[in-house]
């Protein structure tokens, strides 16, 4: 292809790409009359949709909360995951073995899970709690970011690692020093995909959190819909508001995210 049609396409590309946003900032001024006479943009802006969702949750708390679950579900995965990657990569065929396992846990439905987890959590005096929902969501990201640091790992000469014995360093000491510092695009890289993965997370917050006050955006977002009413204005406002942070996170850590993901391309 020549390198003159490469910038029309990446435009046409993202107006594709941006589809979605400007539908879902379109609905945020429309009421629901509007909304279901269809149409991209609205008749007539309907600015109410604004305050009323603020008066409808407790967005800021909610907003909150998810970012506390992601946040802590990150930290734990990447305590579990960097050694187990770590593992999987140099122990060969019990490396191999243990990364089958893990990703076989994660081919089962979530909703599996959901009802013992709640009596586990329930017996641990964890349930209706953010230290609960961290706890799943960071352990049901296991089996991800072991995934992805494998490739990162296998990436560090072993060589590397051999100096570092002769210096006195055991297998962890070489961890530490040696390969968590040479991968570290790499972890970040997994832990931003953990994180989105804990901030849209629905299904364990829906079921393991009853309580409002503990419930993240995706729990808040789903109250907008009933049996015979929807408030798309009201929930587009909300999704905004939840997105944007996100989005604007996304946009700080693209170089590293790019860097982290392409380092580990190739095994």
């Amino acid at each position: 292809m020549s390198r003159r049609w490469i910038t029309p396409l990446l435009a046409l590309v993202a107006a594709l790409m941006a589809v979605p946003l400007v539908y879902i900032v379109s609905l945020s001024v429309r009421s629901r009359d509007d909304v279901l006479n269809g149409g991209l943009l609205p008749s007539t802006p309907f600015w109410r949709n604004w305050p009323d969702t603020f008066e409808s949750i407790d967005l800021a708390r909610h907003l909150a909360n998810s970012w506390v679950v992601a946040a802590g579900g990150v930290a734990l995965t990447l305590v579990i995951a960097v050694p187990a990657a770590y593992y999987t990569a140099r122990a060969r065929r019990g490396g191999e073995r243990l990364l089958s396992l893990v990703l076989a846990s994660y081919c089962a439905p979530s909703v599996v899970a959901v009802l013992p987890l709640f009596y586990l959590l329930r017996t641990a005096g964890l349930s209706n709690t953010l230290t609960g929902l961290a706890l799943v969501t960071g352990l049901a990201n296991v089996p991800v970011a072991v995934w992805l640091l494998d490739g990162f790992v296998r990436r560090v000469p072993r060589e590397v690692e051999e100096a570092a014995w002769l210096d006195g360093l055991g297998s962890w000491g070489a961890l530490r020093h040696v390969v968590v510092p040479l991968a570290a695009p790499g972890i970040v890289a997994s832990g931003l995909i953990c994180f989105f993965l804990g901030y849209n997370e629905l299904l364990f917050a829906l079921s393991l959190a009853q309580e409002t006050s503990v419930q993240t955006l995706p729990v808040a977002l789903s109250r907008f819909q009933g049996d015979r009413n929807i408030q798309f204005g009201q929930q587009a406002v909300a999704s905004i508001i939840g997105v944007a942070p996100v989005y604007v996170l996304a946009l700080l850590a693209q170089r590293r995210l790019v860097a982290g993901l392409s380092a580990g391309a190739v095994k």
